[in-house]
């Protein structure tokens, strides 16, 4: 399994990705789930993947081989004009793979299939979330429903629920998203360190910052611990219910 976040604010755009990749209980291993495409200056896309693992990868692969020969294989996601055809795009890709790698087409095996978040911005064009399922249809992010979740999202919901705000800064979002993927490390055995998280910034076309949060990483552990003992001395201060 796995669990990736997008998060559209008003400062541009926050990722974050685990990196667990499982086949049973005792086989994990530690699989990028995250991937950036850049023009410089011109556009920026990033992808997260969650289902098959080589559904991804394959989608991945074939995505870079088209773009790496622009030139002779349009159209590209390096190319075309607007996030919106970069969702187009990318989700008949993932639609051809899967339907390639099942012998009666998208309904023959629901193991070949995967979920994509894809976000970024195009020069032109503001920066833009969707949600890419395996039918390769989307929606886009909006103002009531400004983050998506793919893989194991139920653990996570409740705190980006309650507490996500649009004009947030992108420390406060990671410290969200850090909490959110905590909550769900401690429920779900198939989502784990290493994270992913990537920040971008609108009108720049580049990353922002990227960075890979280990398991020893020190902040990481201080906000895990901080919720904990947040949410006990909360409970703490509501009300017994009288029997």
């Amino acid at each position: 399994m796995t669990y990736c976040v997008g998060l559209s604010l008003d400062r541009g755009l926050v990722f974050m990705s685990d990196t667990r990749t499982n086949a049973g209980v005792d086989n994990f291993s530690v699989t990028r789930k995250m991937f950036t495409f850049e023009v410089p200056g011109e556009r920026f896309i990033t992808i997260m993947t969650a289902g098959n693992l080589a559904t991804t990868q394959a989608l991945i692969s074939l995505l870079e081989e088209r773009s790496k020969a622009a030139s002779d294989r349009d159209p590209t996601i390096l190319k075309v004009p607007s996030m919106f055809q970069v969702a187009r795009l990318i989700g008949a890709t993932l639609k051809e793979i899967i339907s390639d790698s099942t012998s009666e087409g998208q309904t023959s095996d629901a193991g070949f299939r995967a979920t994509l978040i894809v976000g970024g911005q195009i020069e032109g064009g503001p920066p833009r979330l969707f949600l890419i399922y395996p039918e390769g249809n989307f929606v886009e992010a909006t103002e009531d429903t400004p983050f998506f979740q793919i893989g194991e999202t139920k653990y996570g919901k409740p705190i980006l629920v309650r507490t996500y705000d649009r004009s947030m800064s992108f420390n406060d979002a990671a410290k969200l998203l850090l909490v959110s993927f905590d909550s769900t490390v401690k429920a779900n055995l198939s989502v784990g360190l290493p994270f992913d998280l990537i920040t971008y910034e609108k009108d720049t076309f580049q990353v922002h910052k990227k960075i890979r949060i280990e398991q020893d990483d020190p902040m990481y552990h201080s906000i895990s611990t901080g919720w904990g003992d947040a949410l006990r001395a909360a409970f703490d201060l509501l009300p017994s219910y009288e029997l």
